[in-house]
């Protein structure tokens, strides 16, 4: 996948930058768009996960929507051309201005999370003589099984309404009368690998249908969210999410009514394998219990590891074993077969939780070479930060150089 990085052209590259190969994202999309099709689902990708241009553009391209969860999200999604009727505003904290604006531009629905909420969105639609389509995003207290901070489906949660408010939201919407109930939303949180989290789920998603039926109310749309993990170990060997056994599951348990549609909200599974963040080594320091690999790349460049203690995949693609490096004038293949050493690969940043890995093994690895830290096409970007006034890194495609 990065031999084409180690040749001339790449080496004059400033590092670090993010590398986004195309045709992996346009496989992955294919695959998505058949599987959901088979049941006529209906898929709006998480701009939370990448909100670069071109992964947007791409993404549109192949028909889906957009799931935002700030007004800026929308307005990136409005600037790409996503069609209103296919964006959906999720959030728990929606601001008046980011309303307004979302209301101005007609979208398909908004995703409450508490009844303030709604009592608000009313208010400033009848303000503007509208009438928004809401969906109320219900908290199943169902676990999704990953880690603490990326759960949203409990009780313990700030995200969602709970089972024991539905009463009150019932009887309130009688008379919020610019607010029309078109579904219902339910997210329990992301990097979900284990499909029996999904199972609970629907279960979940159909005893509340029977009690909405109970009150003789038609719900148009189901929104299940997303949170399908993918595998940050073996990307090469897992570079698609299995979307098959994902779709085919909701097909299988969720008890649809007559004419209802079905919604997902999926981002990582979509755009984080056909990311790479590319960097090089400044230093590599000698220290008592362990060697450090210090990279020009850092927690500004890429979040998780720092803020989750998240795995990603690095690889010395300078040196690495798995890889034949051409020379530059691609006449003669050198191999590299050194033995491998542990290092700690950190970053710049003045912080100690700046490191992406520890006791990482790499071929012996000296200052120069350059390091892919694998699947960060989602949450990579996205997130970056210019802390310690770093300078923005940029982006390249395989599709371009």
């Amino acid at each position: 996948m990065f031999t084409e990085i180690i040749t001339s052209k790449f080496k004059t590259i400033p590092t670090p930058f993010y590398y986004y190969d195309v045709e992996v994202l346009k496989q992955t999309l294919q695959k998505v768009k058949e599987e959901s099709d088979k049941y006529g689902f209906n898929v709006h990708y998480a701009l939370k996960a990448n909100a670069n241009n071109k992964i947007l553009n791409i993404v549109k391209s192949f028909g889906f929507g957009a799931d935002c969860v700030s007004g800026n999200e929308i307005r990136k999604a409005v600037e790409c051309e996503f069609t209103p009727n296919h964006i959906v505003f999720a959030g728990v904290g929606k601001s008046d201005a980011e309303i307004n604006y979302a209301l101005d531009n007609n979208i398909f629905c908004f995703n409450c999370e508490s009844l303030q909420e709604m009592e608000v969105i009313n208010e400033l639609a009848l303000a503007k003589n509208k009438t928004a389509h809401i969906a109320l995003r219900i908290n199943p207290n169902v676990n999704a099984n990953t880690h603490k901070y990326i759960t949203t489906g409990l009780e313990e949660n700030k995200f969602g309404i709970n089972l024991w408010e539905l009463d009150a939201v019932i009887a309130a919407l009688k008379t919020l009368n610019n607010l029309k109930l078109i579904g219902l939303h339910f997210h329990i949180g992301s990097q979900i690998t284990d499909l029996s989290s999904f199972k609970t789920l629907c279960l979940k998603v159909n005893e509340v249908q029977q009690w909405f039926v109970g009150y003789k109310i038609t719900i148009e749309n189901i929104n299940v969210g997303g949170g399908l993990g993918v595998n940050y170990h073996e990307p090469d060997t897992h570079l698609i999410a299995d979307f098959a056994a994902y779709f085919k599951l909701f097909n299988e348990f969720l008890e649809l009514l007559p004419n209802q549609k079905v919604h997902f909200e999926l981002g990582r599974s979509i755009s984080a394998q056909c990311g790479t963040l590319i960097s090089r080594v400044l230093y590599i320091k000698k220290g008592v219990n362990t060697n450090f690999a210090i990279l020009d790349a850092g927690m500004t460049e890429l979040m998780r590891p720092a803020l989750y203690q998240a795995y990603h995949k690095i690889e010395n693609i300078s040196k690495s074993t798995k890889y034949e490096v051409r020379s530059t004038d691609s006449s003669s293949i050198v191999n590299h077969n050194s033995s491998l050493e542990k290092y700690d690969v950190v970053g710049p940043i003045c912080e100690s939780s700046d490191c992406f890995g520890k006791a990482v093994e790499l071929p012996e690895t000296l200052r120069g070479d350059i390091i892919a830290l694998r699947t960060a096409g989602s949450y990579g970007e996205v997130m970056s930060s210019a802390y310690n006034l770093r300078d923005r890194v940029k982006a390249f495609y395989s599709d371009e150089i």
